[in-house]
């Protein structure tokens, strides 16, 4: 759309999208009565609960890498030759997160723990080819692909743990969740151009797959709460 349109009616569209989803949730959504200030926790309380600083840690690691990449795409593109086909690239990774929204919303309920580690199992392989086979394009596709098939559901699977992991007190987890989600932003655009300045464009993708490793190490150790071998529903 910003190839055909222009970045404007982008954000015109944004914007309008945005003023009917507030409509929406203002006339559909219920307004749940809050909780009594005697029995309201603290961030404090709630960071202690097991499984919540798992979750948070995966949430941090995984995407600051995710944002280190789609922040500076274009400056690791233009050094494979391929900036002229950024919306291309893009175009590809948003359409796999749309399958990967779907897939998760079909097996969330029964298989949290493993979507989430495959998940991230999939950023390693896109990671890689993206390192290792920058010089095809074809590569650059598929990994693209598969970026897209690790990100497009993660923000459901984490919400989901970080809720099943606060019980009652996930309104407050959910808050941690998403300052710990948009620090990610913000640290992936501070951490990729550091990285993009002193190393180059090549030093992103490998750069990834420390962050990577240690969101799948997280995911991987919080078996018994956070990512846990059964689910709810068993």
């Amino acid at each position: 759309l910003g190839s055909i349109l222009g970045w404007r009616a982008c954000f015109g569209l944004i914007s309008v999208l945005t003023v009917i989803l507030i409509v929406w949730v203002l006339a559909k959504v219920p307004d749940f009565a809050g909780e009594p200030a005697g029995q309201r926790r603290t961030l404090l309380d709630v960071l202690k609960l097991p499984g919540i600083r798992p979750v948070l840690g995966v949430v941090l690691a995984f995407v600051l890498a995710h944002n280190i990449l789609y922040t500076y795409v274009a400056p690791f593109l233009a050094g494979v030759g391929m900036v002229e086909r950024t919306d291309v690239v893009l175009l590809v990774f948003g359409m796999a997160s749309l399958v990967s929204i779907w897939a998760v919303g079909m097996w969330i309920d029964t298989h949290l723990r493993a979507l989430t580690l495959l998940s991230i199992v999939l950023f390693a392989l896109a990671a890689s080819l993206f390192w290792l086979w920058r010089d095809a394009p074809l590569a650059i596709y598929a990994a693209s692909a598969i970026w897209g098939l690790a990100f497009g559901g993660c923000a459901t699977l984490f919400q989901t743990a970080n809720a099943n992991a606060a019980g009652p007190a996930a309104d407050l987890a959910q808050s941690m969740l998403v300052t710990m989600w948009n620090a990610a932003i913000a640290g992936g655009g501070l951490a990729g151009g550091l990285l993009l300045e002193r190393f180059g464009a090549a030093s992103l993708a490998p750069s990834l797959l420390v962050l990577i490793a240690i969101a799948w190490g997280l995911a991987f150790a919080a078996r018994g709460h956070g990512f846990p071998t059964r689910t709810l529903s068993s």
